[in-house]
């Protein structure tokens, strides 16, 4: 089953020519999909397309075979959880009620109140603030915690929200080196369909299924880490000379003017 369909989708703001023209793809459940792309390729305004952050100029976005933009933005949200970037800091919120966000779109009324969750809803926001090893923060102010304490909240807000589809924009931005395995790790592992930009090209190549090179705003290549990321790919995608070696158990990217 296809739960992400985008159809011929471009985009641009208001009054300006399209960042992202004539985009079309797929993505299957299951499937890890990672964006690539030189800086203003346009990975985040794709990004945003998908979690419906914002409309089509033209073309269509689908999620679970029906246009996003016919869905409630509750029902959007049951089914897929986006973790961005932009982590605002002046929540007056503690780590576990920034987590009892992703519960909402499963009650009923978006007014509930975080501090109400019943048995199910608590049991869900204490496991999704284990698995991103937030045990000792619970009751932290979000806005005191480091940028990258902030990043596992977030996608600890993702889990809890229990989607068929995560999307996230550079998610290993933030964290040291062992939270980004542990991050990458955990989402392949969690059996969702799962969208990521990253702009480590070797991250990349060793967690995704699948990987989309963006160029100008259009896709320049889309398949197989081992297909997508080549030398005569990257050259053309980024503007430079690439090398890779392949003689370790990953890929190793090298880059040269």
């Amino acid at each position: 089953m296809n739960v992400v369909e985008v159809d011929g989708a471009s985009w641009g703001p208001r009054g300006r020519e399209d960042i992202l023209s004539e985009i079309s793809f797929v993505v299957p459940q299951g499937q890890i999909m990672a964006i690539c792309g030189a800086n203003g390729a346009g990975k985040s305004s794709l990004l945003r397309l998908i979690y419906r952050h914002q409309p089509p100029r033209r073309g269509t976005v689908r999620l679970m075979g029906k246009d996003i933009w016919l869905m409630r933005a509750a029902e959007a949200a049951r089914h897929l959880a986006a973790v961005l970037q932009e982590q605002p800091t002046d929540f007056a919120l503690t780590a576990r009620q920034i987590v009892a966000l992703g519960r909402l779109p499963h009650r009923r009324g978006w007014g509930a109140g975080l501090s109400t969750a019943g048995g199910e809803d608590a049991a869900i926001i204490a496991a999704a603030m284990r698995r991103m090893d937030l045990g000792a923060m619970t009751e932290r102010a979000f806005g005191t915690l480091s940028g990258g304490e902030r990043q596992r909240v977030m996608v600890a807000r993702a889990l809890a929200q229990e989607p068929r589809v995560i999307v996230l924009d550079e998610p290993t931005n933030h964290l040291d080196i062992r939270h980004q395995l542990e991050l990458l790790a955990l989402l392949k592992g969690l059996g969702l369909t799962v969208i990521a930009t990253l702009h480590d090209l070797t991250l990349a190549a060793e967690f995704a299924d699948r990987v989309l090179i963006l160029r100008e705003g259009r896709i320049l290549a889309d398949g197989p880490p081992n297909t997508t990321l080549t030398e005569a790919t990257l050259a053309q995608a980024f503007n430079v000379r690439a090398r890779i070696d392949r003689t370790g158990e990953a890929p190793r990217f090298s880059f040269h003017l």
